[in-house]
């Protein structure tokens, strides 16, 4: 017959943004114990509110089976006297292990006779191993920040108050810090009971949700979701149920009843951006827009409790938007009262970093940047007035009074400012497309202008602060030159940019050294900053299915143009995809292996065998034709054609000693090799391919 075991931690209010990664821990960590401890279970489902977070275990064995294990003592020659009478070894063996000598026996074990024994070990009941493990499960659990309260040694998020720890519907208690720990649990702060007995692990869910608690998150989601879209349907429009905000505002409420509320139609007036930002960001407010996605005069909030009063609700929070607006609303006026250029000198007063200048410097630096990425794309003379000035004005909206408040719409409020200030769209579109992509699966630029500059800025970033001997380590990332780098990525792929990586590098490293006269050891940041994109180019191409060989045969190449490295992955993916280049395979490696003991690829006909010159021929007639494919981009063409040497290099290599004493023989014959090699190299490195 098996068992139900409930664990609800309750606590003060957590995070909203501490309850995903808390679930996922809890989780896995009673499946490692249950698993550890050989106690079988059926289903694990852990749910959280804002002040409990709760597991319950279903399908549980009654405790661990019985088990046998043979277990290795010292070895008979020291078990033993001469007297043959057991030896303090054996006596500790045996009483350790609770037997007699009649229980053990002899094996050999790397040639020497050792003690054995077959030990009958009981299992424990499942109250017993709970018991044991929960308070170190709970311990355990990490957070961002943690703290202490009341004396106790133990760290958590947020102070416990009580623990609910129920078998089927008995109690299973343990000792954590003199929390107390029983079946009794606590209602909606305001609607609920301040104390709910709960009878059994059946009962849990509903008896909680009788204390307005649905502790379902899925469940209240779907509650928030649903009425959302209900009530801005009533008012003709469709509620902007953000993902984020919606998990957001799921982990804030306990009893979630949605409301709606009127914005004020002046406020209407405003841009989008404007009015949408205070309501999401600083409210939690659900927007309402009509079938143009235009604002609607509505918003959506979510009360943590029932139905009652909702007039009263409704007002509030109406009143509390009105007041943030119109802070919006008198930042935005006196925004626009001057160009958006006017405010371009302020940003001497605002420190990008302490050792790279400020946010002027930055700007004069993508400037620099942006001109010579243009210069080196052969962008249009249009494109490239549109760019100088889209970078001159780039960061000038840092220092507008909206932007200071609401730090979350920088790029927006440049490019509203730019479109108040009489600049062509393009440029007004790159000043927010800098920021893009802002995060994995975000969209990327459309404009020209919009991605180099923001390839400028994050490349900028990036170089000065490895630069400084600022750069991510394991998992601390504080500046997001990861998310930049990948950007760089994305946008260079997606607008298929044929550039040098290590020319942009080239760029952004001179500029630091022109315009701040800044020290480093050029070469070594260069090759850290250059391994950092390698780095994430791997993991990029990992994440499109290319075999992990094929990644380490584009890469170890000299080509450092990324666009061209994808399609060289991608095409070498889907040649090697072919059954019968296993032999392929095999003759290029031979050729690599010999290939690199010589740099030099001079040959002499003159000095040649017939086999020789049979490969030495067969290479001449496919060259010309391999390096025009190459040229083409028909990165899989040429590996075929450069496949029909694998017959003359079999005949070469089986019948021809190529590291003879002879000094000049041997140099002649590494050098074909050397020449078949370094055109080889200039598609991919075959002899990193792994034979499958």
């Amino acid at each position: 017959m098996t068992k139900a075991y409930l664990l609800e931690i309750g606590v003060e209010e957590l995070p909203a943004k501490y309850i995903k990664n808390t679930l996922k821990q809890l989780k896995e960590k009673f499946d490692f114990v249950l698993k550890n401890e050989r106690l079988n279970y059926e289903e694990i489902k852990v749910y959280a509110t804002p002040r409990r977070l709760t597991t319950i275990i279903t399908g549980l064995a009654e405790g661990q089976e019985d088990l046998v294990e043979e277990v290795k003592g010292p070895s008979k020659r020291i078990s033993f006297d001469d007297e043959g009478n057991p030896t303090k070894a054996l006596l500790g063996f045996m009483r350790g292990q609770n037997i007699q000598l009649e229980d053990i026996s002899f094996k050999e074990f790397k040639g020497e006779e050792y003690v054995y024994a077959r030990v009958l070990k009981k299992g424990q009941s499942t109250a017993e191993i709970l018991s044991r493990k929960v308070p170190e499960i709970i311990r355990s659990l990490n957070f961002p920040k943690s703290m202490k309260w009341g004396g106790k040694n133990l760290r958590f998020a947020r102070p416990i108050r009580w623990i609910v720890s129920i078998l089927d519907d008995r109690v299973v208690d343990f000792q954590l810090e003199a929390i107390p720990v029983s079946n009794i649990s606590k209602g909606h702060r305001f609607l609920g009971s301040k104390r709910i007995e709960i009878e059994n692990v059946d009962s849990y869910l509903e008896v909680m949700k009788a204390n307005f608690v649905i502790v379902d998150q899925e469940e209240r989601k779907d509650l928030i979701k649903f009425g959302a879209e209900r009530l801005a349907k009533e008012k003709g429009g469709k509620a902007l149920v953000d993902e984020n905000l919606l998990e957001e505002v799921t982990n804030l409420v306990e009893y979630p009843t949605p409301l709606i509320g009127r914005i004020k139609d002046e406020y209407l007036e405003l841009p989008k951006d404007v009015v949408i930002t205070p309501m999401k960001e600083h409210l939690r407010y659900f927007p309402v827009v009509d079938d143009k996605d235009r604002l609607l005069p509505y918003f959506i909030t979510i009360r943590n409790g029932n139905d009652e009063y909702l007039d009263i609700v409704t007002k509030g929070n109406e009143k509390v938007l009105g007041a943030r607006l119109e802070d919006a609303k008198f930042f935005y006026e006196e925004d626009i009262s001057k160009p958006l250029e006017d405010y371009v000198e302020q940003l001497k007063g605002i420190i990008f970093q302490e050792k790279l200048g400020t946010m002027y410097d930055k700007t004069i630096r993508i400037q620099k940047l942006s001109e010579k990425i243009g210069s080196y794309l052969e962008i249009g003379e249009e494109t490239g007035k549109n760019l100088e000035r889209a970078s001159y004005l780039a960061k000038a909206d840092l220092v507008t009074k909206m932007v200071t408040e609401f730090t979350e719409l920088q790029g927006r409020m440049g490019m509203e400012y730019a479109n108040v200030s009489g600049e062509n769209e393009i440029v007004s579109l790159a000043i927010f497309e800098q920021y893009l992509p802002r995060f994995s699966g975000d969209q990327l630029p459309t404009t020209t202008a919009g991605a180099i500059l923001s390839i400028a800025d994050k490349l900028d970033t990036i170089v000065g602060l490895f630069a400084i001997n600022i750069h991510p380590t394991g998992s601390q990332d504080p500046f997001g030159l990861r998310r930049s780098a990948l950007g760089i990525i994305n946008i260079i792929l997606d607008k298929k940019l044929n550039i040098s990586l290590n020319e942009l590098i080239d760029f952004a490293l001179y500029i630091y050294t022109d315009e701040m006269g800044l020290a480093f050891d050029y070469n070594k940041v260069k090759a850290e900053i250059n391994s950092f994109f390698m780095g994430r180019i791997k993991s990029m191409f990992e994440d499109m299915a290319i075999r992990y060989d094929i990644i380490d045969a584009v890469l170890s190449t000299d080509i450092d143009d990324i666009y061209d490295m994808k399609i060289r992955a991608e095409k070498v993916n889907e040649w090697l995809s072919k059954d019968d280049l296993l032999d392929v395979l095999l003759a290029f490696n031979r050729v690599a292996t010999l290939a690199v003991k010589t740099d030099s690829s001079e040959v002499m006909r003159d000095l040649m065998s017939q086999e020789e010159i049979e490969l030495y021929d067969a290479y001449n007639n496919i060259e010309e034709k391999v390096l025009s494919l190459i040229e083409k981009k028909e990165y899989d063409k040429a590996l075929d054609t450069f496949a029909s040497l694998k017959e003359p290099i079999d005949n070469f290599l089986d019948n021809v000693m190529v590291m003879v004493d002879d000094e000049i023989i041997r140099k002649n014959r590494l050098g074909l090799l050397r020449k078949i090699y370094d055109t080889m190299i200039l598609v991919c490195d075959l002899s990193k391919i792994v034979s499958k």
